[in-house]
Order: structure tokens, then C-alpha cells, then sequence
């Protein structure tokens, strides 16, 4: 059932609901005190008396419609009114009829007694008073409240029949005939609107089609703005408030005079936009009732709401999402907002379509803003389009964008393949759309308009919100064993793709984004077909480093690195690439990834740069392919370039942590003797005696004195020393004698600290095949790194080095050597 009002005032309760409590003309209890209560009171009965209005007695009207929340009238207080309002000498001034009415309304409403006496009395006033103010154009407060009065009068139940049935028929007559005169305004609305609510909830019957009609037609009369959304939600909930009186009031008659008039009348008169938002209305009761005897109602509502939905799609074409007529664009926006309102909606195959549509051109409206800032003459923004922006972010359609996702994805869950399917391709298409956009757009708002590119971002990013809760809907449905093969890859593929496009717009962990890569990574890497697919999705490498510009953006310098929107989309491929990489052949790995790779390796983000290390290791790594050799060849060839694209940027852009998974990848996975690591240890080599170089030995500074491994020398000496247990017996001997070399220039304090942390690596050892030879060479450079320092002849020591590394062995004093180490 309808939740009831928590005022005694519908029109103040619906206001309050839908969303426009600042638009409602009552206002909040001022702060009057008892005594100018009981002063205007005492103001109105010296009217009276004195049969005569000034302005100290508008005053005192005013003072107590101030206070109307907390004001109560009785039978006495209504008499004074009607008393005034009925008098031939009192000449009353224009403003103060609305007063008067709102306050009888205040009575009737308030009221726990009403008199039928007192009743009839204002009955016959307001015939009296509307016969004469009714085509003055100052007289729409009056008309509105007028409207109010009437239809709490027929609600009342101590009314008579008589009674009720005038006020039904003047209501009638006020909103048909001379309607025509009056054009209702945001602020009369509420009122028009609760009046017609209480004569639907009235006892008498006779009037109740025609009132129906009245607010079926109502929006085609008015001034208020075609787009106004929140008085949709007050058709919408004036309606389930109205139903659920039906259904309490065991009102069968109306209830199925309301399925004729509404859901199954098609007359032109009526605006679509009501009919969808009062349909949604009686859904929202229906579907928290019990009652199994409304089936065929809800049954007659859904249908009506479809078949407005195919007169919308056959309407809008082949019109794109970037472009929509306003009429359409309204009706599409109150479509989807009465669905996430009115609860469980079986599937209709239009319905779904219009709300495919809705959130790609009204709820997340971004190609559409992307072509208004494109065509702004020369780049030059007008605060239009700000102002757009910043209007669609606090819109009621926005705000339920969440609640609008969860219906629409129901209906995916429901509906036919075909539909299916064309629905998928319009949402994957939408993300690659607004990543082109918005890569274009950030370049050319970057630095100027900042204010309107973030708000932007804020649609895409709960667009992407919305694509990763339709694409976890997909998979659970889809990607189900009895699903064919081929359509899960490619399906599969195209959610990886779209997901990439919005990767951009992803600020937070979520559970079914996770979810959803887990189970199409899962299909991919089980095919070759799938994964080459996916590889050949990411940009090429001219499309990576160049940016198509409009051409009154052509004088701007692109700068790749800079360019996030296309960073966080390579991001994504080299954080899935590494899950799917056995099944890359060497081909397509050289041709599509390798320069993107590489590339991103001198991406200054620390992110990017070590992701791209990763996938270099992932290649090293694998050993599937339908031709080994060409794989095998492939990796040498790709080892010399990686090693020194790595040390370019070490220290400051190449992250230590990704150089040196790579370096030891390659190591593992090369062929035994290969001149691809041979090239590899040299290069470090070259780059550690560089680094060693350039530390100060000051005494005051001499940082060899203590082994500090964050620091880069002691992190590529690190990186060497952990090769010594890696590299294969036949590149092992030159590594130890490019590393004693090295050692042996080191100053005094850096040859110590370097063999105590050799020592300490060669002592952990376990493998028995290359410990002795590691002892005896750690025993000849303690021992020559000794020498070295006693003569002060590097000469010699490196002489003596080289025959060492020969094989020539002189007599070791232990003791000597113990104690260096």
C-alpha cells in the first residue's frame, strides 16, 4: 500500500516527495507568537462587525496563514470567514481571497468535527465567489486554491452527498470550461493537483471519469515547463495515493473505471507522460498488495506503458544516442523514472528499449554534451553548457540513475536474445564513443575549464557504474556452459574492450566490476582466437602518440604521456594481457603489443611503467606457441632492446621493482649460454659501476658504510648479486668476473660492505653445484680486494685479478681473508 502522508496536506506531502518542497506554496511555522494569533482572530471579528476590510485585517489573514502548520480551525472560526466572504458591505480586496480560502482549507482539513451546516456555507460561497473571479487574470492563487477547497470538500466524510456532489461539478467546471482562461504556473500546480486527488478519493462517484480525464489532460494547458520531472513523481504519487483509497474503500467501480479511462483509452487529449507516470502509480500499490484480484489490472497497466514505449521507439528511428526530440527526451526521461518507481515490471520488449535509450541519451547524456562542446566556435565555451551540466548532476533523472540500472538490467535478465544481443551492442558501442569523446574533450578543456570537465566526469563516472552492473548481468546469463563456445569469447572479448574504454572513469573497488573480469579473463585465456582478438583491440602505436585534434586546436603540442583518458585504458590491457599471454602467438605479440610495451615503459606514472615490465615478463615466461622457434626468437631479439630501454630510464622513470622482474625472468627463461643475457649482465654491469661511481665517499658522508638498500648503487649491486644463483654455469663465470671487477675499483669502505653482503649470499646458498665455485671466487676477491688496499696498486690487483679469474690461484692467508670478511 501507499505510504500515507505525514501532513495532513496532500498537496504539501506530494511536494515533499517528489522532490519539490521548495517550490510548495506553504511554507514553514514562522514564528508567531499565541497573542498574534488571538489578535488577528479578534482583527477579523471587528471586521465583521464593523463590516468593514483594511489593511490591518489582510495583516492579520496573513499572520495566520504564516503559522497554517500549527494553526487549528473550528466550526466558530470557519463562520467568521465564510461571514466576511458572504458579505455584500464588505468590499474585500483582491489579494486577500486567496487567504480566505486556504484558511477554510486549513479548517476542513484540521478539523475533527465538521459541521454540515458550516459545510453547505462554504459550499455556496465558493459558487458565489468563483462566478465572480474566476476570468480575472490576478486571480490564479485564488483559482488554485480554489481547486484545493473543492476537492477536500468532497473528500470530507461528515459531508452530505449534496454537498459533495456540487463540489465535484465545480471542480468539473473550473478545470474544462473556464481552464481555458487560466495557465497554471509551477507554484498553482500542487494545489491543482492535491484538489484533484481528494475528489478522485471521493465518496460520490457520478464526477469521478470526469476528474480523471482533468488530470490526464491538465500538462497540455499549462505553463509548467514540458520538461519538469518532479511533477511527474506528483501525478505518479497522487495516483498511488489515490489507488490505495480504491482499494481500502473496496471502490471496484472506480478501479475499473480508472483501467477504461486510462490504461485502455488512447484519446489524443491526454498527455503520454501522465498516463505513463499515473499507470506507475497504481503499479507501485499493486505490487505491495496481496490482493491476487488486481492481477489483470497490473496486467492492463503494463501493457498500457509498452504501448506507449513502441510508439517511442517507431518515433525515434534510427536517431542516434547523441540526439533525441524534447518531446521524446521528456517522455523517455519520465518512462524510466515511473519504472524505477512503481516495483516488479515484467518484461516488454519496447520498455526495455526505451530504457536502453534513456541512459544512454538522458541519463548519462555525454555524447551528447561532447558534440555541444565540439561545435562551440573555436573552442571558446559559453557557460551553457556548465550550466547544463551542472542542472543534469542535482536532476531528479540523475539522482535515480541507480535505481533506473537495476530496472533495466531485470529486464535484460528477462528478455529475448534478440533484444538481448542489439542491446549489448548499443552499450559496448556507447563506451567507445565516450572514450573518443572524452579523450578529445580533456585535451581540449585541460587547463581551462576545468569546472566543466570534472562535472562531466562525474556522469561518466557513474555511467560506469551503470556499464559494470550490465555487464555483470551479461555474464551471469550469458557466460553459462550451455552457451556456445564462440558466442562467450566474443562476448567475452567486447565486455574486456568496453571496460577498457571506461577505465578512465573507474574511482573505486568494485565487487562487480571484479567479479565481472574474473569471469570473462577466465574465457579468453582458454582461446587463441579470443586472446589475439582482444590484443589487437588496444590502439596502435601512431594512435597512442598522436591525437586527432579539431582543427581550431591544431597549434596544441600532444603530449602522449599526459593524456590520462588513453593512460588508464593502456593500463587495463597491460594489467589483463599478462592472465592471457600463452595463448599470444609471437606475431602478433611483435607486431601489436611489443611497440605499446615498450612505449609505456618510459611512461613516467610508476603504475603504467612497471605494468609494462609485467607484461614483458609474462612473454618471458611463456613457452606456448604453434612455432617455438619463432617464440624463442623472438624473446632474444626483444631482451637486447628491453634491457636497454630499462636502464635509459633507471634511476627516475624505470621502477627498480619491474627492471628487475624482467631481468630475472629473462635469465630463467632463455636458452643456456645466451648471448641475450651475456648483453644483459654487461649492460648492468656498465650501469652499477656508473651508479657506484657517483657516490660520495666523504668522510662525512661516506655512505658505503652502512649497506642502505633503497639506495639505487646498493639496489643494482642487490639485483647482481641475486643473478649469481640464477644465471646459468655457462654465463656464471663472466658475471663473477664483471662483479670482482667492479668491486675491486669500489673504495675501502664499499669492497668491505660489498663482501660482508656476498659473504652473507654465498653462505645461504644451498645449491651444491655452483657453491664451491662461488667460495673459491669470493675467496680471490677478498683476497685481491685486500691487496688492492695494503699496496694502493690498482694495477696489480687487477692483474692479479684476471689471472685469479683464469684459474691461477695463489696461497690464501684463511686468517687474512676471514678477517676481511
Amino acid at each position: 500500500m501507499a505510504k500515507k502522508p505525514e501532513s495532513v496536506f496532500l498537496e504539501e506531502w506530494l511536494c515533499r516527495i517528489s522532490g519539490t518542497q521548495e517550490n510548495v506554496t506553504l511554507k514553514h511555522p514562522s514564528s508567531a507568537s499565541a497573542q498574534a494569533i488571538i489578535r488577528a482572530w479578534a482583527d477579523l471579528r471587528d471586521s465583521l462587525q464593523n463590516q468593514a476590510f483594511h489593511s490591518n485585517h489582510l495583516q492579520s489573514l496573513r499572520t495566520l496563514v504564516d503559522v497554517q502548520f500549527s494553526l487549528y480551525i473550528a466550526d466558530p472560526q470557519a463562520k467568521i470567514l465564510l461571514s466576511i466572504l458572504s458579505s455584500q458591505k464588505v468590499s474585500l480586496p483582491q489579494e486577500s481571497y486567496p487567504l480566505f480560502v486556504r484558511l477554510l482549507y486549513i479548517w476542513v482539513r484540521k478539523s475533527f468535527r465538521h459541521s454540515p451546516g458550516v459545510i453547505d456555507s462554504a459550499v455556496e460561497v465558493l459558487l458565489h465567489l468563483f462566478s465572480g473571479h474566476i476570468h480575472s487574470n490576478k486571480s490564479l492563487s485564488f483559482f488554485s486554491e480554489g481547486v484545493l477547497l473543492l476537492g477536500a470538500l468532497s473528500f470530507v466524510s461528515s459531508a452530505s452527498e449534496k454537498s459533495k456532489t456540487v463540489c465535484l461539478k465545480l471542480l468539473c467546471q473550473l478545470l474544462e470550461e473556464d481552464y481555458r482562461l487560466i495557465h497554471l504556473s509551477e507554484r498553482t500546480i500542487p494545489n491543482v493537483l492535491a484538489g484533484i486527488g481528494y475528489a478522485l478519493s471521493s465518496s460520490v462517484n457520478i464526477y469521478f471519469g470526469r476528474v480523471l480525464s482533468c488530470l490526464m489532460e491538465l500538462w497540455d494547458k499549462s505553463d509548467v515547463p514540458s520538461a519538469s520531472l518532479s511533477y511527474g513523481l506528483m501525478i505518479l504519487h497522487l495516483m498511488e495515493w489515490s489507488f490505495s483509497n480504491f482499494i481500502n474503500s473496496h471502490s471496484t467501480d472506480k478501479i475499473d473505471l480508472f483501467s477504461r479511462e486510462v490504461l485502455k483509452n488512447t484519446r489524443p487529449a491526454f498527455s503520454l507522460f501522465a498516463v505513463v507516470m499515473a499507470a506507475a502509480g497504481v503499479l507501485r500499490v499493486i505490487n505491495r498488495s496481496e490482493q491476487k484480484a488486481l492481477i489483470d489490472l497490473k496486467i492492463s497497466a503494463e501493457e498500457r506503458i509498452e504501448t506507449i514505449a513502441c510508439g517511442l521507439v517507431s518515433s525515434a528511428g534510427d536517431a542516434d544516442y547523441a540526439t533525441m526530440e524534447p518531446r521524446n527526451s521528456f517522455l523517455l526521461q519520465c518512462m524510466s523514472l515511473a519504472l524505477s518507481k512503481s516495483g516488479p515490471f515484467s518484461y516488454q520488449p519496447h520498455v526495455f528499449l526505451c530504457l536502453t535509450t534513456a541512459l544512454l541519451t538522458e541519463i548519462f547524456p555525454l555524447p551528447h554534451i561532447y558534440v555541444k562542446i565540439q561545435e562551440s566556435p573555436s573552442g571558446n565555451l559559453v557557460g551553457l553548457v556548465l550550466n547544463e551540466v551542472q542542472q543534469h548532476l542535482d536532476s531528479i533523472i540523475f539522482k535515480e540513475a541507480g535505481a533506473i540500472t537495476s530496472v533495466f538490467c531485470n529486464q535484460y535478465v528477462m528478455a529475448d536474445e534478440e533484444n538481448r544481443s542489439a542491446v549489448e551492442d548499443i552499450i559496448w558501442n556507447y563506451c567507445r564513443d565516450v572514450y573518443m569523446w572524452h579523450r578529445r574533450v580533456a585535451l581540449m578543456l585541460g587547463g581551462r575549464e576545468e569546472a566543466l570537465l570534472g562535472n562531466l566526469e562525474k556522469i561518466a563516472e557513474s555511467a560506469f557504474l551503470m556499464v559494470v552492473v550490465f555487464a555483470l548481468a551479461v555474464t551471469k546469463h550469458k557466460l553459462s556452459l550451455s552457451a556456445p563456445q564462440e558466442i562467450q569469447m566474443r562476448l567475452s572479448v567486447r565486455i574486456l574492450v568496453a571496460f577498457s574504454c571506461m577505465e578512465y572513469f573507474r574511482r573505486m573497488r568494485l565487487p562487480e566490476y571484479m567479479d565481472t573480469i574474473r569471469a570473462v579473463v577466465t574465457r579468453v585465456q582458454e582461446n587463441e582466437h579470443a586472446c589475439v582478438s582482444f590484443v589487437e583491440s588496444i590502439p596502435s602505436y601512431d594512435d597512442l602518440t598522436n591525437q586527432a585534434v579539431p582543427s581550431s586546436f591544431q597549434k596544441m603540442e600532444y603530449m602522449w604521456t599526459t593524456d590520462e583518458v588513453q593512460t588508464a585504458r593502456v593500463l587495463f590491457y597491460m594489467r589483463i594481457i599478462p592472465t592471457c599471454v600463452e595463448c599470444i602467438p609471437a606475431s602478433v605479440f611483435r607486431k601489436v603489443l611489443a611497440p605499446t610495451m615498450f612505449l609505456y615503459m618510459g611512461h613516467p606514472t610508476g603504475k603504467l611503467a612497471k605494468a609494462s615490465h609485467s607484461v614483458f615478463v609474462a612473454f618471458m615466461s611463456s613457452g606456448k606457441d604453434a612455432d617455438p622457434d619463432e617464440r624463442d626468437t623472438l624473446k632474444e631479439q626483444l631482451v637486447f632492446y628491453y634491457v636497454k630501454r630499462s636502464l635509459e630510464g633507471y634511476p627516475g622513470i624505470t621502477p627498480f621493482e619491474g627492471m628487475a622482474s624482467g631481468v630475472v625472468a629473462l635469465v630463467r627463461h632463455l636458452p643456456a649460454g645466451s648471448p641475450s643475457i651475456f648483453y644483459c649482465i654487461h649492460c648492468l654491469i656498465e650501469k652499477a659501476n656508473s651508479l657506484c661511481s657517483s657516490v660520495d665517499t666523504t668522510p662525512e658522508t661516506d655512505l658505503w658504510k652502512s649497506w642502505d638498500g633503497e639506495l639505487e648503487p646498493f639496489k643494482m649491486l642487490d639485483l647482481l648479486f641475486r643473478l649469481l644463483s640464477l644465471v646459468d654455469i655457462q654465463v656464471l663465470p663472466s658475471l663473477m668476473k664483471s662483479l670482482a671487477q667492479l668491486v675491486v675499483k669500489l673504495p675501502s669502505s664499499g669492497q668491505d660492505i660489498i663482501l660482508n653482503e656476498l659473504y652473507q649470499h654465498v653462505a645461504e646458498s644451498d645449491d651444491v653445484t655452483r657453491k664451491p665455485t662461488m667460495v673459491s671466487w669470493l675467496q680471490s676477491l677478498s683476497y685481491l680486494s685486500y691487496q688492492n688496499t695494503s699496496k694502493n696498486a690498482p694495477k696489480v690487483a687487477a692483474k692479479e685479478l684476471h689471472d685469479s679469474m683464469s684459474g691461477t690461484t695463489d696461497s690464501l692467508s684463511m686468517n687474512k681473508i676471514s678477517a676481511r670478511l
